[in-house]
Formats: structure tokens, C-alpha cells, sequence
């Protein structure tokens, strides 16, 4: 008798052999950005090509002591925005985007009021100032611009704008790297008929027309 017969057909082994990886299983190049495959590249590219209209949102730090009426106001705060819309009519609220970590995104999370000026066309350079990269201080960054207080927020509402709005924090919604900050409209003012709205399109300050 045998001791290792040899096998039936039903039971002979074949070789494994290495198994190609599926699309799913191959990971995306590391220049994908993201896990879904639009690089930040791709995405800002896509997204220049949506024209926005500019705002100038601006807040005034909380006193220094609120317990004591008589301490000193902080400073105002300035921020050029691209990413701001109306969301409801009934009751009037609207939407700005803020990046994560920067100067506004801060204070907003401390002061609930603030405002928003919307630039025409003759401002660009308003624009250009609070969206500069190395900002100087605050109080620099105002020098020269006409502005008013708002009498609910204290924030500057620049003077020629198209429409000006002081506003008071309904919501901050996480998103990614930014936060979403929805206000309830408590004031709206148009200083200014002339002109047309200044527009951002494929990374410059547009007019219409």
C-alpha cells in the first residue's frame, strides 16, 4: 500500500497566483489632494469661475472689562469676504464664510454683533486693503476710509456702499476649514445708489459691464 497516494483530479492544488488590485483598492496619487481625486489646485480653479459679489465685514472687539462701563473698546476688525449670501427673508438672515483660525473667525466666536458693507465698484481698493496677506494693524487698515458706527453693532459700515447690514449671530456651523456664521439681520441701510456692485471673478476685482 502507498503511504501518499496520489491526488484525484477533484482535489490537485494549483498555484496562487497574485491577484491584481481592483480601482477601489488602489490609492489615489498623492498630488489627488483628496481622498475623492479634486486637488485644491482643480478645486480653486473651478470655483474662480463662479463671480461673487465682494463684502467688507467688519466687528468691534468687546471692551476690555465688560464689567466696568467706563473700560476701553477694543479695536475694530476688518475682513474682505467673497463667500457671503442671503439664506432666509422670514426672519432676515444671511451667511458668511470665515476660515478657521483667523482674526474674524475669533472675534465672531466672542461678539455676537457685527456688520456687513456692500462695496461697489469704486472700492476695490478697500477690498484689496482686508484682504491683504502680513496685515497690518487694524487701526491702520481704517485710516482713511469714510466709515459710520452702526447704532445696534458699533462696527464701522463703510461710507458710498451699495447697502450696508448690522447683523447678530443666529449660528456658527463647522465646514471643513472654515466656519459658517448665519446672522440675523437687525438693520439695513443703502447709502449709496450710484455705481454698480464690485465683483471677484477668476481671481481679480471685476467691474459689470
Amino acid at each position: 500500500m502507498l503511504k501518499n497516494p496520489p491526488l484525484s483530479p477533484t482535489t490537485r492544488t494549483t498555484p496562487t497566483l497574485p491577484t491584481t488590485p481592483t480601482a477601489a483598492s488602489v490609492p489615489a496619487p498623492a498630488s489627488a489632494g483628496h481622498a475623492e481625486g479634486v486637488s485644491n489646485d482643480e478645486f480653486r480653479a473651478a470655483m474662480s469661475r463662479l463671480a461673487a459679489g465682494v463684502v467688507l465685514v467688519t466687528a468691534r472687539e468687546m471692551p476690555l472689562d465688560p464689567d466696568d462701563p467706563s473700560a476701553p473698546l477694543g479695536e475694530d476688525v476688518g475682513m474682505t469676504a467673497t463667500a457671503f449670501l442671503s439664506v432666509s427673508l422670514d426672519p432676515p438672515l444671511v451667511l458668511v464664510s470665515l476660515r478657521n483660525g483667523s482674526r474674524m473667525d475669533d472675534l465672531l466666536d466672542e461678539q455676537p454683533l457685527w456688520a456687513v458693507s456692500v462695496l461697489s465698484e469704486s472700492q476695490h481698493h478697500i477690498a484689496g486693503r482686508f484682504a491683504m496677506k502680513g496685515r497690518i494693524s487694524d487701526r491702520l487698515l481704517f485710516e482713511g476710509i469714510p466709515y459710520v458706527r452702526g447704532e445696534v453693532s458699533g462696527a464701522p459700515l463703510v461710507g458710498g456702499a451699495l447697502a450696508t447690514l448690522e447683523c447678530r449671530t443666529e449660528q456658527r456651523v463647522a465646514a471643513g476649514d472654515h466656519t459658517l456664521v448665519i446672522g440675523r439681520v437687525l438693520t439695513a441701510t443703502l447709502p449709496s445708489a450710484d455705481g454698480g456692485p464690485l465683483a471677484y471673478f477668476k481671481g481679480k476685482y471685476r467691474q459689470l459691464g
